[in-house]
């Protein structure tokens, strides 16, 4: 068991790093810790945990802007936006399900992250809705940047920069993000029976349409009876979700059911089970079941997602769903991670990124957790580390560096 440290103020936090870094010891920083399993392993000398560095510094519900501490559970972040009927547009994932973890996600675990749900593909990534941040880097040395109102920036944006990398350039200490009005009413169309490549055309068409698709994801047999208590009509289910004003809602759902109405069976889910479906979507619900099979969150482009579960078919045991109209693909192996066979076809479709979520010790230790960088950018990324963090204190190895 390594030594934990838990500051309560940022200046506490400061001084920890600029101790660790004097005596060249290393830091594995984590927040509630239900995510501390993401990226490759990492071994260090000391852990420091953010969740006593928690509170609401400001919010302003008139300009949709929120400031907290990074230990801020997400929880109580959500529960202040409802009231004001706001929400956190980005619909951040919670990794507890299927990472097997407890406790209470920060919302600096989310930003270090960039762990965003099923609306990232009309509303952005959790990065598009960072603002402002504070940050100790790798020599106790406390840095802000950004504010608490969207401008245009010039030169390196460090926001953008510390957001998704995953606690390795500095600890994030305070973070400023925007937030956007609740939906009043939502609903759920469920196109049944495609297969995967028609429900690859039918989520591009309905994308096209006038009718503002906030949601929209594939769900196969091999998983459609894990979601909603196996509520979902017979078949593989394509689901298309609406928001905004109720009478927007229901004229905008009745142009989307007359436009799929004549390919496949088509049924509609009220506001309630709209929310129940989207959140489990969000949480990966299918794989929440504690196992240790490989678990890979891969991003391609959306027209490429069915051609890559196809081909993985051929030669491995592999269970699939889709999300973002298919540029995201949850993918589950029966066995292996097959690291090389998965990231050799997804160059073969045009690119793309496949990071491993979970798997067993074993697995992680041997199976590079992120895309490997072509060597340039791996030059840049460890010259960016260095300015960063010169001894390298933070979560060593974490991303490969």
């Amino acid at each position: 068991m390594i030594p934990i440290f838990e500051p309560e103020t940022e200046a506490e936090a400061a001084g920890i790093v600029a101790t660790i870094a004097r005596n060249d010891l290393t830091l594995k920083i984590e927040g509630g810790g239900t995510r501390s399993g993401l990226g490759n392993p990492v071994a260090a000398d000391r852990l420091l945990s953010t969740r006593k560095l928690s509170g609401i510094v400001s919010y302003n519900p008139a300009e949709m802007t929120m400031t907290t501490k990074a230990g801020t559970p997400v929880a109580e972040i959500e529960a202040m936006l409802v009231e004001n009927r706001q929400m956190l547009a980005f619909e951040p994932l919670d990794h507890r399900g299927v990472m097997a973890t407890v406790g209470e996600p920060t919302i600096g675990g989310v930003f270090a992250t960039n762990a965003s749900g099923p609306r990232r593909l009309v509303a952005g990534a959790a990065r598009d809705h960072l603002l402002g941040i504070r940050f100790a880097n790798g020599a106790g040395e406390v840095i802000k940047s950004g504010g608490r109102v969207m401008k245009n920036v010039t030169g390196l944006d460090l926001v953008k920069l510390l957001c998704g990398s995953h606690g390795t350039l500095g600890l994030l200490t305070e973070v400023t993000f925007k937030v956007l009005p609740l939906p009043p009413a939502s609903a759920t169309i469920v196109v049944s029976g495609l297969d995967d490549a028609q429900a690859a055309a039918a989520m591009a068409r309905a994308m096209a349409l006038p009718v503002e698709v906030s949601g929209a994801a594939h769900l196969p047999e091999s998983v459609r009876s894990r979601f909603l208590g196996g509520g979902l009509p017979d078949g593989p289910a394509t689901v298309l979700r609406l928001e905004g004003l109720a009478a927007s809602v229901v004229v905008r759902r009745e142009k989307l059911v007359a436009a799929f109405a004549s390919i496949a069976p088509v049924a509609v889910l009220d506001h309630d089970a709209t929310t129940s479906l989207w959140r489990e979507v969000r949480d990966v619900k299918p794989y929440a079941d504690a196992t240790q099979k490989p678990l890979w969150r891969v991003s391609v482009a959306p027209s490429a997602g069915q051609h890559l579960v196809a081909a993985l078919r051929l030669e491995a045991g592999v269970d699939a769903f889709y999300d973002w109209q298919g540029g995201l693909v949850w993918l589950r192996m029966e066995a292996d991670a097959e690291a090389d066979l998965l990231r050799r076809y997804i160059k073969g479709l045009g690119g793309g990124h496949a990071a491993l979520v979970w798997a067993s010790d074993a697995i992680r230790a041997r199976t590079p957790a992120f895309e490997p960088e072509a060597p340039a950018v791996a030059a840049l990324s460890a010259r960016l580390k260095h300015k960063f963090d010169p001894k390298g204190i933070f979560n060593p190895g974490k991303m490969g560096f």
